[in-house]
């Protein structure tokens, strides 16, 4: 917080650091979850063309860190109903989502939700949505918005917050040192993990921040999976923020490294050489292979 108030001096935006929430951003018990749905993907092709397959397992380096650059409303959150999206403005939102007819190839902009009906979804997933209606891609119908809590809001808010700590994370990459990078990490994810109901971060308190950092991290990987999708690679998984299984030469698409805009690879192994109904994996073969990694 205190180099979040050292990024902010000078800045054109007063942050509102502990607003009045609507009850749909407050914890329905003491351990349970809000109303908001941030989207987290949790999707596998269904299955893979016959013939023997390389799936790469690729990981995406500082999502959370990435996703910091999205847009956070300001001030206090205000009350509207009907369409009438403003870009000038971001939130929450009370949707019904459009029918998605890609599963085959591509995730759900959703996420892997199995109960039908409207749901409140942050900015980055309406934005999400209302691009892929749009006619440059087509891929969806657009949304059906009930009624929003918003607020003026700006991409840049936590902008010198977002660069001063990659530039911390690119120096320590280029000096080998390893605690530095652990401490960066451990930055930016206690950052946006603390921003709502926290008895850790009592200096601001915007569960709408949280919810909207996390879910433009989902909605930053699943742009991830439709470019590769574009550029004729298959995509086989896509998982939680950072975690994207492909079939083909990814490495034109995704350049490797450790980089902030770079990918490294976790895993490559071959797929059975037969066409199977299914592609989930069999789980004492991945409670190995994530043993391994962690060793």
């Amino acid at each position: 917080m205190a180099l979040l108030d050292a990024t902010r001096k000078g800045g054109r935006y007063e942050i509102v650091a502990h607003p009045w929430l609507p009850d749909i951003l407050r914890k329905q018990t003491a351990r349970g979850a809000d109303q908001i749905w941030e989207a987290r993907p949790k999707w596998t092709r269904r299955e893979l063309p016959t013939g023997e397959h390389e799936v790469t397992a690729l990981d995406i380096n500082g999502a959370y860190l990435s996703a910091l650059k999205t847009h956070l409303p300001i001030g206090q959150l205000e009350h509207s109903t009907g369409f009438d999206h403003d870009r000038r403005r971001a939130g929450v939102h009370l949707i019904t989502p459009p029918v998605w007819e890609h599963e085959d190839v591509l995730p759900n902009p959703i996420g892997s939700r199995d109960e039908p009906g409207p749901l409140w979804v942050t900015e980055p997933i309406l934005r999400l949505l209302l691009r892929l209606s749009g006619p440059k891609y087509g891929l969806c119908d657009p949304p059906t918005v009930h009624e929003s809590w918003t607020s003026g809001a700006t991409e840049g808010l936590l902008e010198k917050f977002r660069v001063a700590l990659k530039d911390a994370r690119d120096r320590a990459i280029a000096e080998g040192d390893e605690v530095t990078l652990e401490y960066v990490k451990a930055m930016y994810s206690k950052f946006v993990s603390t921003l709502g109901e926290s008895n850790y971060n009592w200096e601001i308190y915007r569960a709408d921040w949280m919810h909207i950092i996390r879910s433009q991290a989902f909605a930053n990987l699943w742009w991830k999976a439709h470019r590769a999708y574009d550029e004729g690679l298959m995509v086989v998984r896509a998982m939680g923020t950072d975690e994207l299984h492909l079939v083909g030469d990814w490495r034109p698409v995704f350049p490797e490294g450790r980089g902030v805009t770079e990918v490294k690879v976790k895993d490559a192994t071959p797929s059975d050489p037969t066409p199977t109904p299914s592609m989930k994996p069999d789980p004492d073969a991945q409670q190995a292979r994530e043993a391994s990694q962690r060793a």
